[in-house]
């Protein structure tokens, strides 16, 4: 992992920057320009900055995915540990257990190769720099566990507090339907994250830094790249009180699935892929102890996709199923066009976006997710609604819906696009915005590393103080305070 060295805005003149889009990406890169000197003004047109649905899972070594590309994985691994490092109090700690059910073409061995990669790769990086080391030791990134360890296992009772990794094995083996699994199990320290405490760290920290000025209920409505000795764009916006217009010398888009909104405005094309997805909160009375999160793999979009459940406190499940019933949507993933950058979903998702659910549906889906997990999990079957999906629309650059790793690219003059499409990308994409800002003579200092290791506003702040303000954040946006512990 790359240190970074001291970068200062251009002292000459300094640096006016605009960020279109508060979330995580734009968030990031926001905070990191502001503490590098620049005047940066962050347009978000929600209420608050990282209005996304709460995340879960740090996919740091990728291993939900088996399509993905090692390469992918090895990025994943990089990008987590980054997060960890710059967003201390964003960890859920708990172990994912990954599983290959009967009704499945793949073997639990096919993992193995990637495993021992990842493996590798955290040792190293961790011999390179030990904060690195924010997974556990790299001799217990991953374990397996066959029938026979899981069927003793299976006779101890769960713990609240789980010491060792055979602890977070004990309500796997116990509760789950040995029989229709292929074996070995893995465990893998692929740890929980949430993005209400991270929301909570952004907005402490942007209110610490003077030079970044935050707009929230704003609609950027127009921008232009301006003629003249050297490059300058003009953002127009729409805030509560009325229009008004900037003229900054970088523009950075992260607007995130709405990204291709404000290509078209600037005039550029950009191939792209939008794919609207959710997910689900079910209670389940019945769940004794503390689990890991719990994978089945399965092929996306048949009836055996995978499956995905993931512990909160208090009895507060979040449920995945890779169908069309459940997180996915039948022509939820489209595309761009030859006329406009932006793809556009059926008006019957848009209004899910922007207006919210029928009660019906919810109550129709969560119940196929807790169908989907009971046919491995069968005391799950008594799990019920617990609050509103978690859902929303992510963007793919390019044509290959199984990327995961994406981050940046650049257009036209001074213009970024954060092209994130899981959160552990944003500081990556942060830090080569920064470096190509640096390329262009805006601010002065060694070229950064491809790695952003610091962020000295979220490492000042509090724990007590951030889930505070993260329960104040759910309870604002609806959703049950546990999403937020």
């Amino acid at each position: 992992m790359i240190q970074t060295h001291p970068v200062t805005a251009n002292n000459s003149a300094s640096l006016q920057v605009a960020v279109v889009g508060g979330g995580i990406a734009g968030s990031a890169a926001a905070l990191k320009l502001a503490e590098l000197g620049a005047n940066v003004s962050l347009f978000e047109a929600g209420p608050s900055l990282v209005n996304g649905p709460p995340a879960c899972h740090l996919h740091a070594g990728g291993n939900l995915y088996r399509e993905i590309s090692d390469e992918q994985c090895l990025k994943l691994l990089e990008q987590s540990i980054n997060t960890l490092r710059v967003f201390p109090h964003a960890v859920n700690l708990r172990p994912t257990v990954i599983s290959v059910p009967l009704n499945d073409p793949g073997e639990p061995e096919a993992l193995l190769p990637r495993l021992r990669k990842v493996q590798a790769h955290y040792a190293n990086l961790i011999q390179q720099d030990p904060q690195n080391q924010k997974l556990g030791p790299a001799k217990d990134y991953y374990r397996l566990y066959s029938r026979e360890q899981l069927e003793a296992l299976a006779k101890r009772e769960p713990m609240q507090q789980p010491q060792s990794m055979d602890d977070w094995m004990i309500p796997v083996a116990k509760y789950l339907d040995l029989s229709a699994f292929k074996f070995p199990f893995v465990q893998v320290q692929e740890y929980g994250l949430s993005l209400l405490r991270i929301a909570a760290m952004v907005k402490l920290a942007s209110e610490g830094l003077d030079n970044c000025q935050v707009f929230t209920h704003t609609k950027v409505t127009h921008v232009e790249l301006l003629n003249g000795d050297k490059p300058r764009w003009r953002v127009d916006y729409q805030t509560e009180q009325g229009s008004q217009s900037t003229e900054v010398d970088y523009l950075i888009n992260a607007c995130g699935y709405r990204s291709g909104s404000i290509d078209d405005m600037a005039k550029l094309s950009r191939h792209r892929m939008v794919e609207f997805k959710a997910a689900y909160l079910a209670n389940w009375p019945s769940q004794n102890g503390r689990w890991p999160e719990l994978i089945v793999h399965g092929e996306r979009g048949t009836t055996n996709g995978m499956a995905q459940l993931t512990p909160y406190p208090d009895g507060l499940f979040q449920l995945h199923g890779m169908t069309d019933t459940i997180t996915l949507f039948k022509g939820g993933l489209v595309k761009s066009s030859e006329n406009s950058a932006q793809p556009e979903l059926s008006p019957l998702l848009t209004r899910k976006l922007t207006q919210g659910w029928q009660s019906d549906e919810v109550a129709q889906r969560t119940a196929e997710a807790v169908k989907h997990m009971s046919r491995y999990l069968p005391s799950f079957n008594n799990a019920a609604v617990a609050g509103r999906p978690l859902f929303g629309a992510q963007q793919i650059p390019g044509s290959d819906p199984s990327l995961r790793a994406a981050s940046v690219s650049f257009d036209k003059a001074h213009y970024a696009r954060t092209e994130i499409v899981k959160f552990s990308s944003a500081l990556s994409a942060a830090e080569q915005i920064i470096e190509n800002i640096a390329e262009l003579g805006l601010l002065h200092g060694e070229a950064l590393g491809s790695v952003m290791s610091e962020l000295p506003s979220t490492q000042q702040l509090g724990y007590s103080q951030v889930l505070e303000l993260a329960e104040q954040l759910a309870e604002q946006r609806n959703y049950p305070l546990s999403l937020a512990r």
